[in-house]
C-alpha cells in the first residue's frame, strides 16, 4: 500500500515576546532535498541531490528568551538540514547497518551543535545560547525520534492521540523520582527549568522509534502551545479528520487565544493511504 504525506508547519512569536526564538523544519528527500516549509532564512536553505525517500520534521525552541536563544535554535535546525544532505547515501541503500549509521550520525550532529554553542560561549558571562529540539526522521514506515528539552511529539493512530516524549524539566524529574506529585510540579515555578538543552550545562538526547501505519499522524510542538492548550484539547484537535494545515493553524490559534505568553511552533504530519 502506497502512502502520501500531508505536512504543514507554522510558528508565531505570540502576544508577549518581542522576537520569535522558535524554528521548525519540514524536509522531503526524494530526487532532491526539497525544503517544503521552514522559518529559516533563504540563505540557510540549500538543496542538494539525492535519490530516494525520507522525511524530516523538527521544532526547536530557543531557551527561555535568554541570550541568543534564536541563534541556538536556528543553528540546530540548520545543522539538521546539513545532516539530511550528507546522509542521502544512507537513505538510498537502507539496511540495518545503514540504519545504525543514520542514527549515529544524527546523534553526532546534535552533539556537535551542542559543543559548538558551548565553545563559542566559553569565557563569557551568563548562560550559553541554548535550545530544545524535538525531531522525527521518517523512512516509511519507521519514524526515528530525537528529543532534547520540553518541546513535544505526539502520535495519532485510529483516532487516539498519545504523547511520545517526556519533558526534560526539573519538575518532571522530581515527579519521576517520587519527590513531588504532578500537582506540586504544576504549582512550582522552578519545575519548568530545563534539565537538558542543546548548548545548556546538561544535554541528554533521548532517541526512540515507532513504526507507523497508513493513516497515522505525527505532531511536534514547542511549549508555547502546551502552556495554553492541554493534552486533552491537543488530542481533540489533532484527532480531527482535517488537513495538516487546518490542524496546525487551529492549534496555534488556540494557543494565542489562551494567552500567547511564549513563542509557538507546530509541525503536523498526516499519512494518507493512496
Amino acid at each position: 500500500m502506497s502512502v502520501t504525506l500531508d505536512c504543514f508547519g507554522i510558528t508565531d512569536k505570540g502576544k508577549v515576546r518581542k522576537i520569535n526564538q522558535d524554528n521548525f523544519l519540514i524536509v522531503d528527500v526524494r530526487k532532491s532535498v526539497s525544503v517544503l516549509h521552514s522559518s529559516l532564512s533563504s540563505e540557510l536553505l540549500a538543496n542538494r541531490f539525492g535519490k530516494v525517500g525520507a522525511n524530516l520534521l523538527a521544532v526547536a525552541d530557543g531557551v527561555g528568551g535568554g541570550p541568543d536563544g534564536d541563534r541556538a535554535s536556528e543553528a540546530t535546525v540548520s545543522a539538521l538540514l546539513g545532516y539530511v544532505s550528507e546522509a542521502i547515501d544512507c537513505f538510498n541503500e537502507f539496511t540495518i547497518t545503514k540504519e545504525h549509521e543514520l542514527l549515529e550520525t544524527l546523534e553526532s550532529t546534535v552533539q556537535e551543535v551542542h559543543e559548538k554553542l558551548r565553545q563559542e560561549h566559553e569565557g563569557k558571562r551568563g548562560h550559553a545560547p541554548a535550545t530544545t529540539l524535538t525531531m522525527v526522521l521518517l523512512i516509511w514506515p519507521r519514524a526515528y525520534l530525537v528529543h532534547v528539552g520540553d518541546s513535544r511529539a505526539y502520535v495519532r493512530r485510529g483516532g487516539r492521540v498519545q504523547q511520545l516524549t517526556r519533558d526534560q524539566t526539573f519538575g518532571e524529574y522530581m515527579v519521576n523520582v517520587g519527590a513531588w506529585t504532578e500537582e506540586q510540579a504544576a504549582q512550582s515555578k522552578p519545575a519548568a527549568a530545563l534539565a537538558s538543552a542543546i548548548g545548556g550545562s546538561e544535554m541528554t538526547p533521548v532517541v526512540g522509534l515507532i513504526d507507523l501505519e497508513p493513516g497515522d499522524g505525527i505532531m511536534l510542538c514547542t511549549d508555547g502551545l502546551t502552556k495554553h492548550v492541554n493534552n486533552e484539547r491537543i488530542a481533540a484537535v489533532f484527532g480531527q479528520s482535517a488537513s495538516s494545515e487546518e490542524i496546525g493553524k487551529q492549534l496555534l490559534s488556540e494557543a494565542l487565544e489562551g494567552g500567547g505568553s511564549d513563542n509557538v511552533a507546530v509541525v503536523v504530519m498526516r499519512s494518507i493511504a493512496a
